[in-house]
């Protein structure tokens, strides 16, 4: 098995895919919070221009019409905040598609480097055996090469 995980640069581009999602995810719920900030704005505003107690003929008519204005402002600004609301909607969708996406490659190279590991782990227990092997012959040859040893310096001996 390879040591480096085949798919890296992919995953790589996909990580970058998926942070560019989240910076226009994130711009996309900024420019929906300042929309809602001017749709506020405008509803104070509309709820703040009354009428004048005493006024005359033009006065009447100029509040009405700052009301109307102020009205058909705020009407405008809901369309905005729909949008930026359905924007919001999009980017999160684009977001959770690129998380999925690389959610994929990063289980894959997980499990990439849980086999690399369980190789490593292997190779490293067949090491292991194979000295505790080699020790284990080396220590039966060492208890009868003294045995051996005497039987050979009583070989030499004639009766």
């Amino acid at each position: 098995m390879s040591r480096t995980f085949r798919l890296a640069s992919l995953l790589h581009l996909r990580s970058m895919a998926e942070d560019r999602a989240a910076v226009e995810l994130a711009e996309a719920a900024r420019l929906l919070s300042a929309a809602e900030a001017r749709r506020h704005a405008t509803e104070v505003m509309l709820s703040s221009a009354s009428m004048p107690e005493t006024s005359d003929a033009l006065h009447f008519h100029a509040v009405a019409a700052s009301r109307a204005a102020l009205a058909g402002l705020l009407t405008e600004r809901r369309s905005e905040v729909r949008t930026a609301d359905e924007e919001v909607v999009v980017a999160n969708a684009a977001w959770n598609a690129a998380r999925v996406r690389t959610k994929a490659l990063e289980r894959l190279e997980e499990r990439h480097v849980a086999q690399v590991r369980a190789e490593d782990e292997r190779a490293e227990q067949m090491v292991l055996d194979e000295v505790g092997s080699r020790m284990r012959t080396a220590q039966i040859a060492a208890a009868t090469a003294p045995s051996e040893s005497a039987v050979d310096a009583t070989d030499g001996v004639l009766p």
